[in-house]
Protein backbone atom coordinates (compact mmCIF):
# COMPACT_ATOMS: atom_id res chain seq x y z
CA UNK A 1 0.00 0.00 0.00
CA UNK A 2 1.20 3.73 -1.01
CA UNK A 3 1.76 5.09 2.17
CA UNK A 4 2.55 9.09 2.40
CA UNK A 5 4.23 10.77 5.28
CA UNK A 6 3.26 13.89 6.82
CA UNK A 7 6.51 15.26 8.54
CA UNK A 8 4.69 17.82 10.14
CA UNK A 9 2.57 15.41 12.06
CA UNK A 10 5.40 12.60 12.35
CA UNK A 11 2.77 10.19 11.00
CA UNK A 12 2.54 8.25 7.97
CA UNK A 13 -0.58 7.74 6.00
CA UNK A 14 -1.68 5.41 3.42
CA UNK A 15 -2.61 7.40 0.39
CA UNK A 16 -5.89 5.92 -0.35
CA UNK A 17 -8.38 6.27 2.53
CA UNK A 18 -11.50 4.81 2.75
CA UNK A 19 -14.38 7.61 2.46
CA UNK A 20 -17.05 5.65 4.67
CA UNK A 21 -20.30 7.55 3.31
CA UNK A 22 -21.10 5.80 0.39
CA UNK A 23 -21.68 2.25 1.68
CA UNK A 24 -23.69 -0.44 -0.30
CA UNK A 25 -27.53 -0.32 0.90
CA UNK A 26 -30.50 -2.63 1.50
CA UNK A 27 -34.00 -1.73 0.01
CA UNK A 28 -35.08 -0.02 2.90
CA UNK A 29 -31.89 2.25 2.37
CA UNK A 30 -30.27 1.72 5.58
CA UNK A 31 -26.09 0.14 5.02
CA UNK A 32 -25.97 -3.59 4.31
CA UNK A 33 -23.80 -4.13 7.39
CA UNK A 34 -22.29 -7.17 6.37
CA UNK A 35 -20.80 -5.82 2.93
CA UNK A 36 -19.78 -2.77 4.74
CA UNK A 37 -17.85 -4.72 7.27
CA UNK A 38 -16.81 -7.42 4.84
CA UNK A 39 -15.26 -4.16 2.32
CA UNK A 40 -13.45 -2.68 5.65
CA UNK A 41 -12.09 -5.68 6.38
CA UNK A 42 -10.19 -5.71 3.04
CA UNK A 43 -8.96 -2.38 2.92
CA UNK A 44 -7.40 -2.57 5.95
CA UNK A 45 -6.12 -5.80 5.69
CA UNK A 46 -4.61 -4.16 2.71
CA UNK A 47 -3.09 -1.76 4.75
CA UNK A 48 -5.23 0.97 4.32
CA UNK A 49 -5.51 3.01 7.73
CA UNK A 50 -7.28 6.33 7.04
CA UNK A 51 -10.65 5.79 8.08
CA UNK A 52 -12.86 8.82 7.28
CA UNK A 53 -16.75 9.56 8.05
CA UNK A 54 -18.91 12.15 9.16
CA UNK A 55 -21.69 12.81 11.31
CA UNK A 56 -24.68 13.18 8.65
CA UNK A 57 -23.44 10.11 6.78
CA UNK A 58 -26.08 7.71 6.05
CA UNK A 59 -28.58 9.28 7.90
CA UNK A 60 -26.41 8.94 11.03
CA UNK A 61 -25.33 5.19 10.51
CA UNK A 62 -22.14 6.09 9.45
CA UNK A 63 -20.24 6.82 13.05
CA UNK A 64 -21.99 4.15 14.74
CA UNK A 65 -21.05 1.34 11.74
CA UNK A 66 -17.25 2.68 11.68
CA UNK A 67 -16.88 2.33 15.33
CA UNK A 68 -18.06 -1.13 15.93
CA UNK A 69 -16.25 -2.89 12.76
CA UNK A 70 -13.04 -0.33 13.67
CA UNK A 71 -13.44 -2.02 17.77
CA UNK A 72 -11.72 -5.28 16.78
CA UNK A 73 -8.72 -3.52 16.07
CA UNK A 74 -5.65 -2.37 17.74
CA UNK A 75 -6.77 1.82 18.53
CA UNK A 76 -3.30 2.65 17.64
CA UNK A 77 -3.23 0.59 13.72
CA UNK A 78 -5.33 3.20 12.39
CA UNK A 79 -6.39 6.57 11.32
CA UNK A 80 -10.45 7.88 12.16
CA UNK A 81 -11.57 11.17 11.25
CA UNK A 82 -14.86 12.45 11.33
CA UNK A 83 -16.30 15.79 11.33
CA UNK A 84 -17.94 18.51 12.93
CA UNK A 85 -21.77 19.62 11.71
CA UNK A 86 -21.44 23.30 11.73
CA UNK A 87 -25.15 23.26 10.68
CA UNK A 88 -26.09 21.70 13.92
CA UNK A 89 -23.90 23.66 15.85
CA UNK A 90 -25.49 27.45 17.33
CA UNK A 91 -23.02 27.66 20.37
CA UNK A 92 -20.03 25.65 21.61
CA UNK A 93 -22.39 23.41 23.91
CA UNK A 94 -23.94 22.31 20.83
CA UNK A 95 -20.39 21.83 19.35
CA UNK A 96 -19.56 19.92 22.99
CA UNK A 97 -23.12 18.05 23.04
CA UNK A 98 -22.20 17.02 19.46
CA UNK A 99 -18.23 15.49 20.14
CA UNK A 100 -19.37 13.88 23.17
CA UNK A 101 -22.40 11.68 21.00
CA UNK A 102 -19.19 11.22 18.57
CA UNK A 103 -16.89 9.40 20.77
CA UNK A 104 -20.15 7.16 21.65
CA UNK A 105 -20.94 6.78 18.44
CA UNK A 106 -17.29 5.22 17.29
CA UNK A 107 -16.76 4.07 20.61
CA UNK A 108 -13.45 6.01 21.17
CA UNK A 109 -11.64 8.63 23.83
CA UNK A 110 -10.24 10.05 20.73
CA UNK A 111 -10.20 11.29 17.51
CA UNK A 112 -6.77 11.23 15.23
CA UNK A 113 -8.37 13.52 12.27
CA UNK A 114 -10.95 15.92 13.25
CA UNK A 115 -12.54 18.81 10.99
CA UNK A 116 -15.11 21.64 11.00
CA UNK A 117 -17.21 19.79 8.15
CA UNK A 118 -18.03 22.01 4.85
CA UNK A 119 -16.76 25.20 5.67
CA UNK A 120 -17.43 28.33 3.71
CA UNK A 121 -17.40 32.12 4.52
CA UNK A 122 -20.80 32.26 6.34
CA UNK A 123 -19.98 29.33 8.51
CA UNK A 124 -16.77 30.20 8.76
CA UNK A 125 -17.78 33.50 10.41
CA UNK A 126 -19.87 32.39 12.40
CA UNK A 127 -18.16 29.50 14.19
CA UNK A 128 -15.53 32.45 14.94
CA UNK A 129 -18.08 34.59 16.41
CA UNK A 130 -19.70 31.53 18.45
CA UNK A 131 -16.09 30.60 19.73
CA UNK A 132 -16.39 27.24 18.40
CA UNK A 133 -12.94 26.84 16.19
CA UNK A 134 -11.16 27.74 19.77
CA UNK A 135 -13.32 25.24 21.02
CA UNK A 136 -11.98 22.72 19.05
CA UNK A 137 -8.71 24.28 19.67
CA UNK A 138 -9.03 23.42 23.54
CA UNK A 139 -10.04 19.45 22.21
CA UNK A 140 -6.96 19.05 21.05
CA UNK A 141 -4.55 20.96 23.57
CA UNK A 142 -6.98 18.07 25.71
CA UNK A 143 -5.06 14.85 23.62
CA UNK A 144 -8.90 14.74 22.76
CA UNK A 145 -8.40 15.23 19.12
CA UNK A 146 -4.95 14.76 17.82
CA UNK A 147 -4.94 16.57 14.89
CA UNK A 148 -7.16 19.65 13.86
CA UNK A 149 -8.49 20.61 10.55
CA UNK A 150 -11.44 21.66 8.30
CA UNK A 151 -12.86 20.47 4.87
CA UNK A 152 -13.91 23.42 2.47
CA UNK A 153 -16.64 24.18 0.05
CA UNK A 154 -16.29 27.81 -1.04
CA UNK A 155 -13.90 30.07 -3.16
CA UNK A 156 -10.40 30.53 -3.28
CA UNK A 157 -10.24 33.76 -1.44
CA UNK A 158 -11.95 32.39 1.39
CA UNK A 159 -9.43 29.48 1.67
CA UNK A 160 -6.69 31.68 1.63
CA UNK A 161 -8.56 33.99 4.60
CA UNK A 162 -8.95 30.83 6.55
CA UNK A 163 -6.04 28.71 6.12
CA UNK A 164 -4.01 31.73 6.67
CA UNK A 165 -5.70 32.50 10.05
CA UNK A 166 -4.19 29.85 12.22
CA UNK A 167 -1.43 27.00 12.13
CA UNK A 168 -3.88 24.15 11.06
CA UNK A 169 -2.50 20.18 10.90
CA UNK A 170 -4.05 19.42 7.76
CA UNK A 171 -7.03 20.51 5.01
CA UNK A 172 -9.75 18.61 3.35
CA UNK A 173 -10.12 20.28 -0.34
CA UNK A 174 -12.01 19.03 -3.87
CA UNK A 175 -9.40 18.33 -6.22
CA UNK A 176 -9.62 16.40 -9.67
CA UNK A 177 -8.74 16.41 -13.17
CA UNK A 178 -12.10 18.53 -14.32
CA UNK A 179 -12.35 20.73 -11.38
CA UNK A 180 -8.63 22.63 -11.11
CA UNK A 181 -10.10 26.22 -11.09
CA UNK A 182 -13.03 25.35 -8.55
CA UNK A 183 -13.15 26.09 -5.02
CA UNK A 184 -9.70 25.78 -3.54
CA UNK A 185 -8.19 24.32 -6.64
CA UNK A 186 -5.13 24.61 -8.32
CA UNK A 187 -4.27 27.94 -6.54
CA UNK A 188 -5.37 26.46 -3.23
CA UNK A 189 -3.12 23.31 -3.90
CA UNK A 190 -0.29 25.62 -3.78
CA UNK A 191 -0.97 27.76 -1.11
CA UNK A 192 -1.36 25.05 1.17
CA UNK A 193 1.82 23.57 0.01
CA UNK A 194 3.58 26.80 0.38
CA UNK A 195 2.09 26.77 4.03
CA UNK A 196 3.14 23.24 4.66
CA UNK A 197 -0.17 22.00 5.28
CA UNK A 198 -0.70 18.59 4.05
CA UNK A 199 -4.00 18.22 2.16
CA UNK A 200 -6.57 15.02 2.01
CA UNK A 201 -8.26 14.66 -0.41
CA UNK A 202 -12.29 15.08 -1.71
CA UNK A 203 -13.90 14.25 -4.63
CA UNK A 204 -11.34 13.03 -6.70
CA UNK A 205 -13.18 11.41 -9.21
CA UNK A 206 -16.20 13.94 -8.65
CA UNK A 207 -18.99 11.47 -6.91
CA UNK A 208 -18.40 8.95 -9.85
CA UNK A 209 -18.21 11.19 -12.82
CA UNK A 210 -14.56 10.40 -13.71
CA UNK A 211 -15.14 6.58 -13.62
CA UNK A 212 -17.22 6.15 -16.89
CA UNK A 213 -17.77 8.43 -19.72
CA UNK A 214 -18.88 8.31 -23.28
CA UNK A 215 -17.39 5.51 -25.30
CA UNK A 216 -15.03 7.64 -26.90
CA UNK A 217 -13.61 9.00 -24.42
CA UNK A 218 -13.37 5.49 -22.29
CA UNK A 219 -11.70 4.56 -25.72
CA UNK A 220 -9.07 6.94 -25.02
CA UNK A 221 -8.40 5.85 -21.59
CA UNK A 222 -8.22 1.97 -22.48
CA UNK A 223 -5.37 2.57 -25.06
CA UNK A 224 -2.88 3.98 -22.55
CA UNK A 225 -3.73 0.62 -20.30
CA UNK A 226 -6.38 -1.71 -21.15
CA UNK A 227 -5.47 -2.97 -17.82
CA UNK A 228 -6.54 -0.15 -15.73
CA UNK A 229 -9.91 1.71 -14.90
CA UNK A 230 -10.95 5.10 -16.05
CA UNK A 231 -11.42 5.87 -12.58
CA UNK A 232 -7.57 4.60 -11.82
CA UNK A 233 -6.29 7.21 -13.87
CA UNK A 234 -8.24 10.11 -11.91
CA UNK A 235 -7.13 8.76 -8.91
CA UNK A 236 -3.20 8.92 -9.90
CA UNK A 237 -3.45 12.50 -10.85
CA UNK A 238 -4.13 13.22 -7.71
CA UNK A 239 -2.23 11.30 -6.36
CA UNK A 240 0.99 12.88 -8.63
CA UNK A 241 0.91 15.90 -6.33
CA UNK A 242 3.48 15.30 -3.63
CA UNK A 243 1.42 17.56 -0.74
CA UNK A 244 -1.81 15.38 -1.27
CA UNK A 245 -1.10 12.68 1.55
CA UNK A 246 -4.44 10.84 1.73
CA UNK A 247 -7.29 10.99 -1.26
CA UNK A 248 -10.67 9.56 -0.04
CA UNK A 249 -13.08 7.26 -1.98
CA UNK A 250 -16.32 6.73 -1.02
CA UNK A 251 -16.66 3.23 -1.87
CA UNK A 252 -19.94 1.34 -2.44
CA UNK A 253 -19.03 -2.21 -3.80
CA UNK A 254 -16.52 -4.80 -2.79
CA UNK A 255 -15.55 -4.30 -6.75
CA UNK A 256 -14.32 -0.91 -6.16
CA UNK A 257 -12.14 -1.44 -2.97
CA UNK A 258 -10.49 -4.08 -5.27
CA UNK A 259 -10.03 -1.84 -8.14
CA UNK A 260 -8.46 0.98 -5.59
CA UNK A 261 -6.46 -1.47 -3.87
CA UNK A 262 -5.18 -2.38 -7.11
CA UNK A 263 -3.95 0.99 -7.91
CA UNK A 264 -2.83 1.99 -4.57
CA UNK A 265 -0.41 -1.18 -3.89
CA UNK A 266 1.51 -0.70 -7.07
CA UNK A 267 1.12 2.96 -6.92
CA UNK A 268 2.52 4.80 -10.14
CA UNK A 269 2.16 8.92 -10.34
CA UNK A 270 1.10 9.36 -14.31
CA UNK A 271 3.70 9.40 -16.74
CA UNK A 272 4.19 12.79 -18.76
CA UNK A 273 2.29 10.85 -21.76
CA UNK A 274 -0.57 10.04 -19.57
CA UNK A 275 -0.60 13.25 -18.55
CA UNK A 276 -0.66 15.04 -21.78
CA UNK A 277 -3.48 12.53 -22.68
CA UNK A 278 -5.58 13.65 -19.99
CA UNK A 279 -4.80 17.07 -20.74
CA UNK A 280 -6.32 16.74 -24.23
CA UNK A 281 -9.04 14.30 -22.69
CA UNK A 282 -10.20 17.33 -20.03
CA UNK A 283 -9.85 19.95 -23.50
CA UNK A 284 -12.12 17.48 -25.17
CA UNK A 285 -14.60 17.40 -22.44
CA UNK A 286 -15.04 21.30 -21.85
CA UNK A 287 -15.23 21.76 -25.88
CA UNK A 288 -18.51 20.40 -25.29
CA UNK A 289 -19.71 22.64 -22.87
CA UNK A 290 -23.28 23.82 -24.82
CA UNK A 291 -22.81 27.90 -23.23
CA UNK A 292 -20.48 30.23 -21.09
CA UNK A 293 -22.38 30.77 -18.21
CA UNK A 294 -20.06 31.15 -15.14
CA UNK A 295 -22.21 30.99 -12.91
CA UNK A 296 -22.62 34.60 -11.59
CA UNK A 297 -26.19 34.77 -10.92
CA UNK A 298 -26.24 37.91 -12.25
CA UNK A 299 -29.66 36.87 -13.94
CA UNK A 300 -30.88 36.03 -10.39
CA UNK A 301 -33.74 36.50 -9.37
CA UNK A 302 -35.39 35.11 -11.98
CA UNK A 303 -39.38 36.57 -11.86
CA UNK A 304 -40.82 33.14 -13.03
CA UNK A 305 -38.56 31.30 -10.32
CA UNK A 306 -36.25 29.76 -12.84
CA UNK A 307 -32.83 28.85 -10.86
CA UNK A 308 -31.04 29.87 -14.54
CA UNK A 309 -27.19 28.89 -13.55
CA UNK A 310 -28.30 25.71 -11.89
CA UNK A 311 -29.98 24.20 -15.37
CA UNK A 312 -26.82 25.32 -17.32
CA UNK A 313 -25.02 23.93 -15.06
CA UNK A 314 -26.82 20.10 -15.64
CA UNK A 315 -27.23 21.01 -18.99
CA UNK A 316 -23.46 21.60 -19.72
CA UNK A 317 -22.37 18.44 -17.35
CA UNK A 318 -24.83 16.30 -20.06
CA UNK A 319 -23.31 17.46 -22.93
CA UNK A 320 -19.67 17.55 -21.83
CA UNK A 321 -20.28 13.71 -20.12
CA UNK A 322 -22.85 12.57 -22.60
CA UNK A 323 -24.61 10.31 -19.90
CA UNK A 324 -27.39 11.15 -18.21
CA UNK A 325 -25.91 9.20 -15.08
CA UNK A 326 -23.72 12.69 -14.40
CA UNK A 327 -26.66 14.58 -14.12
CA UNK A 328 -29.07 12.61 -12.97
CA UNK A 329 -29.40 13.67 -9.37
CA UNK A 330 -29.06 17.08 -10.04
CA UNK A 331 -32.05 17.17 -12.76
CA UNK A 332 -33.94 14.78 -10.56
CA UNK A 333 -33.08 15.97 -7.31
CA UNK A 334 -31.61 18.81 -6.67
CA UNK A 335 -33.51 20.88 -9.08
CA UNK A 336 -37.48 21.61 -8.14
CA UNK A 337 -39.94 21.65 -10.58
CA UNK A 338 -40.37 25.42 -10.40
CA UNK A 339 -37.13 26.06 -11.08
CA UNK A 340 -36.60 23.64 -14.35
CA UNK A 341 -36.03 25.78 -18.00
CA UNK A 342 -39.91 24.89 -18.89
CA UNK A 343 -40.86 27.35 -16.64
CA UNK A 344 -39.39 30.42 -18.52
CA UNK A 345 -42.11 33.04 -19.29
CA UNK A 346 -39.45 34.60 -21.82
CA UNK A 347 -39.50 37.79 -20.43
CA UNK A 348 -36.08 38.66 -21.22
CA UNK A 349 -34.95 40.47 -17.92
CA UNK A 350 -32.14 37.87 -17.38
CA UNK A 351 -30.24 38.88 -20.70
CA UNK A 352 -30.26 42.65 -20.18
CA UNK A 353 -28.07 41.36 -17.19
CA UNK A 354 -25.75 38.97 -18.74
CA UNK A 355 -22.18 39.84 -18.90
CA UNK A 356 -21.50 37.10 -21.41
CA UNK A 357 -24.55 38.11 -23.51
CA UNK A 358 -25.85 34.66 -23.56
CA UNK A 359 -29.17 33.78 -25.29
CA UNK A 360 -30.94 33.34 -21.95
CA UNK A 361 -34.05 32.22 -23.30
CA UNK A 362 -33.41 29.99 -26.02
CA UNK A 363 -30.73 27.91 -24.16
CA UNK A 364 -33.74 27.55 -21.26
CA UNK A 365 -35.77 25.69 -24.47
CA UNK A 366 -32.82 23.88 -25.52
CA UNK A 367 -32.16 22.57 -21.87
CA UNK A 368 -35.41 21.56 -21.05
CA UNK A 369 -35.71 19.42 -24.81
CA UNK A 370 -32.48 17.97 -24.25
CA UNK A 371 -32.94 16.63 -20.77
CA UNK A 372 -36.55 15.45 -21.51
CA UNK A 373 -35.33 13.51 -24.63
CA UNK A 374 -32.07 12.11 -22.66
CA UNK A 375 -30.42 11.87 -26.24
CA UNK A 376 -27.31 10.56 -25.12
CA UNK A 377 -29.49 7.19 -24.18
Amino acid sequence: MEKRKLEKLGIETSLLGFGCMRFPTLPDGKIDEAEAERMLDKAIASGVNYIDTAYPYHNGESEPLVGKVLKKYDRSSFFLATKLPLWAVNSVDDAKRIFEEQLQRLQTDYIDFYLLHAVNKEKWDAMKELGVVEYCAKLKEEGKIRYYGFSFHDDYEVFDEILHYRDWDFCQIQYNYMDTQEQAGDKGYALAESLGVPLVIMEPIKGGSLANFSEDINDRFHKMDPDRSVASYALRWVGSHLNVKVILSGMSTMDQVEDNLKTFQDFSPLSEAEEKEIESIVTELRSRVQNGCTGCRYCMPCPAGVNIPGNFKVWNNYHMYRTYDHVKWSWEKELKEEEKAKNCIKCGKCETLCPQKLSIRDNLVQVQKDLDERIFK
